[in-house]
């Protein structure tokens, strides 16, 4: 019976923690948009003659990070960009990413709108600047500038691996020219900036980038999942990853020089990252005013360009979903913003199976139902032992029943008796425990895999399911899967208090509701996994019955 006691405890358990993370969803602080508050934030647009300001400079005074005023009459112009995967503007002024639309991912499966990640709509500003601050003073290309581009509208056309989009800007000698190079089939993106110095004097400057968004946390719904991942803040050290709540930011701000390391925004399935040079040191920082966090790097050591001579500051952008292959070839350690929190160790080589079975199948929803029989049989010994014991705990009950009746009112002798029947018969009711403590950890990172990665964002699988990431339109998997619940309970032996009893009879119809909301795919992996204990353990205990 400590099996069933267990199995309760577990799913009793499973159940809170599932309301917890409701919980934590439903009461992060509100997100003021600019309709309902009028105090302004940085994302607002800004006022005329000013923008937002540059990291400092190494070895500049505070004063240095103050945003030099501009005319009136420097606005910048949108530059269009098309590849076969990204359809982005970049702001002639500063040279800016200020909006990507992920041409692969719509909103809603079926639906033409896109994923915007990034945006400059004050509402939902998420911006990415970049530039070269100067040392000791001088002319500097800064994202306070305005770039000239050689054309409008560039497009990655047919046949065509790479396209590059080159601005430039002069000042007193000092010519820039930056350059974004996209590539097909890939989010991540090269940016360089070339400063050539012909002002007749050494010149020295640092390269920076940084990412600004307002925190706008998904809201939990019955068709959308997003709330439960993190959104926010992240940076990577070059050695530990870290997440960060937005007054805890505040408070603590991002303050570490390295090399290696990146800055992110992430959310479900999608992110914003910046990647400096890791072939040079970087000190990041982060500042936090209102819902706006703005997250920066800049060289740790200047570079200093003789006249006539010149010198790149180069970067790479990641803007897109979390698809890992990319995001291991982009940057060490970015494939962390693919959060499988503390199971990651687990989570990670499930996904990698996962992963090679959809090369074979072609088809998530299957690859799900195969992974499932693998987990199933590399535990099905430690199953079967905790088959057995209730397979045997099944056979024992109705001599457990007439030896209850007969010691009722004496425990301690009911115990003894009952001790004495276990060893007789060579039953252990703690036998299963370890099995299912074992595999539990198991469950909960397959659990995160399939919430968290995007490889399997609205992939249909079969019949009704058309989106293995979205729930059951018509309710007919949790229903199923909550039929197979009863249907184990059954071939398990009943618990002996009325009150268990009633409380494991509830349990089906408690996670048949728990689930109906659930992606299909969590749902398809319980319902199959459901479908194997049933006929493990309907096996088991014909063996066990016929004295096997």
């Amino acid at each position: 019976m400590e099996n069933q006691r267990l199995l309760l405890w577990l799913s009793f358990i499973f159940v809170l923690y599932l309301l917890y993370q409701a919980w934590v969803t439903d009461h992060r602080p509100a997100v003021a948009t600019p309709a309902e508050s009028p105090v302004p934030t940085t994302s607002a647009p800004p006022p005329p003659g000013e923008l937002p300001p540059v990291p400092a400079a190494p070895g500049s005074t505070p004063a240095a990070t103050a945003a030099p005023a501009l005319a009136l009459a420097a606005t910048g112009e949108r530059i269009h960009v098309r590849t076969d995967v990204l359809d982005v503007d970049i702001d002639t002024l500063g040279a800016s990413l200020v909006r990507a639309d992920l041409l692969h991912y719509p909103v809603h499966k079926g639906e033409a709108q896109l994923v915007r990640l990034l945006d400059e709509t004050p509402a939902t500003v998420f911006l990415i600047r970049s530039g070269v601050r100067a040392v000791g003073g001088g002319p500097e290309p800064t994202h306070q500038v305005v770039y000239q581009a050689d054309a409008k509208e560039y497009v990655l056309a047919p046949g065509e691996e790479t396209v590059d989009v080159a601005l430039s800007w002069s000042d007193a000698g000092l010519v820039a020219r930056t350059t974004y190079r996209f590539t097909r089939g890939s989010y991540a993106i090269h940016l360089e900036h070339e400063i050539e110095n012909d002002t007749g004097a050494a010149w020295a400057g640092a390269g920076y980038i940084q990412l600004e968004r307002r925190h706008a946390p998904a809201k939990r719904s019955r068709t959308s999942i997003d709330a439960y991942s993190f959104t926010g803040p992240v940076f990577y050290n070059g050695h530990k990853y870290h997440k960060f709540e937005l007054d805890d930011l505040a408070e603590k701000p991002v303050n570490e020089t390295l090399s290696a390391g990146w800055l992110a925004s992430i959310q479900h399935h999608f992110l914003g990252a910046v990647i400096p040079d890791p072939a040079r040191t970087s000190s990041y920082t982060s500042s936090v005013q209102g819902d706006v966090y703005t997250l920066s790097a800049i060289d740790a050591q200047p570079v200093s360009i003789d006249p006539g001579q010149r010198a790149t500051f180069a970067e790479t952008l990641f803007i897109g979903p979390k698809l890992q292959k990319q995001l291991k070839a982009t940057a060490r350690g970015l494939e962390l913003t693919v959060d499988y929190g503390m199971l990651t160790l687990i989570a990670q080589p499930l996904f990698w199976v996962l992963q090679k079975l959809h090369g074979l199948t072609g088809n998530w929803g299957w690859a799900i139902v195969l992974v499932t029989v693998l987990i199933k049989a590399v535990f099905y010994k430690l199953s079967e032992t905790s088959g057995r014991s209730m397979a045997k705990m099944r056979k024992l009950q109705p001599r457990m029943k007439a030896l209850q009746e007969r010691y009722r009112d004496d425990r301690q002798e009911l115990s003894r008796k009952m001790m004495e029947m276990y060893k007789t018969e060579g039953a252990n009711p703690m036998a299963g425990c370890l099995p299912i403590l074992v595999q539990m950890p198991v469950f909960f990172a397959l659990y995160w895999v399939l919430i968290e990665s995007v490889e399997m964002r609205q992939a249909p699988f079969i019949l009704w399911i058309n989106d293995l990431s979205s729930r059951d339109p018509y309710f007919i998997l949790p229903l199923l899967m909550g039929v197979t619940m009863f249907a184990q309970q059954k071939l398990n032996p009943a618990p002996p208090d009325p009150v268990q009893a009633k409380v494991m009879m509830i349990m089906p119809v408690v996670f048949t509701g728990l689930f109906a909301f659930f992606p299909a795919g969590l749902v398809l992996y319980w319902f199959v996994n459901n479908l194997l204990s049933i006929l493990q353990q309907w096996r088991i205990n014909t063996v066990v019955e016929r004295g096997a």
